[in-house]
């Protein structure tokens, strides 16, 4: 679901399955081909070309939104667009002395090369599970998940070189903006998913692996006023359900799924599933790991367990 977008559709996140689509939304072959970059092609390099092409479809479709895509994607904007200094999306840019335009000027790529490797997994993530993105360029300008999560890199980069009053000011005005509380030392890795991200809170000494999905209204949190390693540690591939909470220094091993709602407090092995509070590690009917499953992170099977646990089938 693309964060930070009013839905109609059915509800999910852990208690339902996606209804994924056969194929993509229908869009111009050019704009986008496929999820993934021929093999002749630089991963990053294709992805930023897909973004420019969709940002151009995009401005002719919506010429109300024309001038913010061409500024914010470095299109060169043709004449008849052009913003003038009084609308331009730029005109109100904050000194060079600003918090804002000294953080951003340390991490963000020049607008006329591609993103960072991390950035470029985490759009895959979204384009590839999340079947209401329809676009690169549109997980990049509005998604909230996938934007608080590129905030998230630049405070963990502050935090890592001990400007830490930037750091947790970025933070909070993240969480007042998106809804999502992931502290800056937290580490987070790539291929992230958070789906629709509202109420995700991530603790401070929480470890996310690769291509994990998270969907809203989950905590990675501690049990107390303990202080040191207190938060979870979640393996690469893991799918957390939405409203899921998990307490403590536990560990989420990789492949494993959490269901929607469920509350974890205990260890969760690779590729095993976690459902209720409190949490229970159920398998198949017969007792087996999920062992042939692909990661769910991944795949976003929220309910495979039903079938393999119960004659419940859905």
């Amino acid at each position: 679901m693309p964060a930070g977008q009013p839905h109609a559709h059915e509800p999910d996140g852990g208690g339902a399955s996606h209804r994924r689509p056969q194929s993509p939304p229908s869009l111009p072959a050019e704009v986008v081909p496929a999820f993934a970059p021929p093999e002749s092609e630089d991963e990053e390099s294709w992805v930023w070309s897909q973004i420019k092409a969709e940002a151009r479809r995009d401005a002719d479709a919506e010429p109300a939104l024309a001038s913010f895509l061409y500024a914010s994607v470095a299109l060169p904007t043709p004449p008849s667009r052009a913003p003038s200094p009084s609308t331009s999306p730029t005109s109100s840019a904050p000194p060079p002395s600003s918090p804002r335009s000294s953080t951003t000027s340390s991490w963000l790529p020049s607008p006329r090369t591609p993103p960072s490797a991390r950035v470029v997994a985490d759009l895959l993530a979204a384009r590839s599970r999340d079947p209401a993105c329809v676009g690169f360029s549109q997980c990049l300008l509005n998604f909230k998940g996938f934007l608080a999560i590129q905030a998230h890199r630049v405070s963990h980069v502050l935090w890592a070189q001990q400007r830490r009053p930037l750091a947790l000011a970025l933070q909070s005005r993240v969480a007042d903006v998106f809804a999502v509380d992931i502290h800056p030392a937290a580490v987070v890795g790539k291929g992230i998913l958070l789906d629709h991200a509202t109420g995700v809170v991530i603790g401070e000494t929480a470890v996310v692996g690769d291509n994990v999905s998270i969907l809203h209204h989950v905590t990675l949190g501690g049990t107390g006023k303990a202080v040191g390693d207190r938060h979870p540690k979640i393996g690469d591939g893991v799918l957390i359900g939405a409203g899921a909470t998990i307490l403590g220094n536990v560990k989420i091993g990789a492949g494993a799924k959490i269901g929607a709602g469920s509350v974890v407090l205990i260890d969760v092995p690779a590729r095993n599933t976690a459902v209720g509070n409190p949490a229970r590690l159920i398998g198949r009917k017969n007792g087996e790991v999920e062992k042939d499953e692909d990661m769910p992170g991944e795949s976003m099977d929220h309910t495979s367990f039903i079938r393999q646990w119960s004659d419940y089938t859905i």
